[in-house]
């Protein structure tokens, strides 16, 4: 019994290769040890954690990025199936190393203003870090959903971070219900999958029914069965809530006003990055048999996704609600990239290489919010940049680029983002998708350069203008002068991101 046992074990263990996952690994290291040196740092020293936490990261990434180019990348299968590393899940682990140093940097301007815990801030944005890029190479329903888990709980505290502001309690109450709703929905999809792929009377049962592999076999073999298309839609609006597409949007304008601005950054790059690529394995993997049912279903959703968000947007003034309601729109149009997926295999590269375009987009934008809000920046109103271009034109211009790339203008980066979605979409034969994609646009341009013209044009006088208390530094202008040069760089020439291929 016990070398039946042992038998079990090696050959259960046998693929597991802990240096696959090492910038993960490196990830909790490095969290822990900011714990650590703040136990052991005296309080003279304690600005050191965040350019621990910073540079840290920055290290990882280009141990990652080098190790992958030196000695190649190799599309493969461990930990007895639950992890599956590929060329986009490498560019997804950069893509949210990326998302975290920048947030880290956020999160230091954003402290800076206030008193509460710093440490645990930094150490809770690299934990999710790790998680997201974990929750990517899942192969497997038990590996999606820890992970999955491990990431909302670390968002859950810091949605609610600033404890002293009542918008961000309510906040992260609202988030925490409305999440545990969508993750026991996820749950309740993955329970019925499983069981219905255990049923030895059907064709292409398994034992192994959580592996995406086996899964897909049997779904393949039973795409009419009603419990598998229930089951699937289930999963499907499980990630909608994590992306914020209608009709499971509803959070996102009041989290994204009341969590820290840094937070509200997080949220809106990394979780509704790493939620379509975890979309776009299933329904280009498990669930291609079922595109029957699913492109109908996600086509409704991007659709009203789109209109919602922008719609809504229009008449809006509060900076961090209409980058939340603009958010929403943006899912809408990558998820019209998820429904191409179906039919056009180099889809799933638009959607990251659009992914890239937003989180450039989006940190320059939030960058800006973040310099120029008081102490409590929930409050934010498009008065408090009425004449900003005069008093700060730097930052000005960082926003003008900003906005310009989220509505798509040329030759910023969102313009391309959007114009290998569109031809995408074209050649999937999505034509009603795309029109309305086009139409969304269009409105889009009306508000974000209602933003724009409060920056440059305003004819308030100079008391209306909100004195920030932060003046931009060199770091800050390196900082932002860096996402500026990538935004117009991936608009001029895309190439210089490999990603399509």
């Amino acid at each position: 019994m016990n070398e039946l046992l042992a038998e079990f074990l090696r050959g259960y263990t046998a693929t597991n290769d802990w240096a696959l996952i090492m910038p993960e690994i490196m990830l909790a290291i490095l969290a822990l040890g900011l714990l650590g040196a703040e136990m052991v740092l005296p309080p003279s020293k304690q600005s050191l954690i965040p350019r621990l936490a910073i540079w840290g990261q920055v290290f990882v990434l280009a141990v990652t990025w080098t190790a992958s180019s030196l000695f190649g990348f190799q599309e493969q299968s461990i930990f007895s199936g639950l992890i599956y590393q590929s060329d986009i899940t490498q560019i997804m682990r950069a893509f949210f190393l990326a998302s975290s140093i920048f947030v880290c940097y956020l999160g230091h301007i954003y402290l800076s203003k206030q008193s509460l815990a710093k440490t645990e801030f930094y150490h809770l944005v690299i934990l999710i870090a790790a998680g997201l890029m974990l929750l990517v190479q899942s192969s497997n329903f038990i590996m999606l959903f820890v992970a999955l888990e491990t990431v909302t709980v670390g968002f859950y505290v810091l949605v609610a971070y600033c404890r002293t502001s009542a918008l961000s309690l309510e906040s992260g109450l609202k988030y925490l219900i409305l999440g545990a709703m969508s993750s026991a929905i996820l749950l309740f999809g993955i329970v019925l999958l499983y069981g219905i792929a255990g049923n030895p009377e059907l064709m292409g049962s398994s034992k192994d029914a959580l592996n995406y592999r086996d899964l897909m076999t049997f779904i393949m073999l039973n795409p009419d069965n009603l419990i598998v298309k229930i089951g699937a839609l289930l999963v499907v609006a499980g990630l909608c809530f994590k992306i914020g597409a209608v009709p499971f949007q509803i959070w996102v304008p009041d989290v994204y006003q009341g969590a820290p601005t840094p937070v509200t950054a997080y949220l809106a790059v990394a979780s509704k990055a790493a939620g379509f690529i975890v979309l776009m394995q299933l329904v280009t993997g498990p669930f291609l048999g079922l595109s029957g049912i699913l492109i109908p279903f996600l086509s409704f959703i991007a659709a009203a996704t789109i209109l919602f968000g922008n719609i809504a947007a229009v008449t809006q003034r509060n900076v961090k609600r209409l980058m939340g309601l603009s958010g929403i729109a943006h899912a809408g149009y990558l998820l019209v990239g998820v429904v191409a997926c179906f039919h056009v295999p180099w889809a799933i590269y638009a959607v990251i290489f659009y992914l890239v375009t937003y989180l450039l987009a989006s940190f320059a934008v939030f960058g800006v919010m973040g310099i120029v809000a008081g102490s409590d920046d929930a409050d934010q109103e498009f008065e408090d940049y009425a004449n900003f271009s005069k008093k700060r034109p730097f930052l000005g211009g960082v926003l003008v680029v900003g906005l310009g790339s989220l509505a798509g203008i040329p030759p910023l980066g969102g313009f391309i983002g959007k114009l290998f979605i569109f031809v995408a979409a074209y050649q999937a034969g999505l034509y009603g998708l795309l029109g309305i994609s086009i139409v969304g646009v269009a409105i889009s341009i009306y508000y974000y350069f209602g933003w724009i013209r409060e920056a440059f044009f305003s004819q308030s006088s100079d008391e209306v203008v909100q004195e920030a208390p932060r003046h931009d530094t060199a770091a800050d202008r390196i900082f932002l002068g860096a996402i500026v040069l990538a935004t117009v760089l991936i608009g001029i020439y895309p190439a210089v991101f490999p990603v399509m291929p």
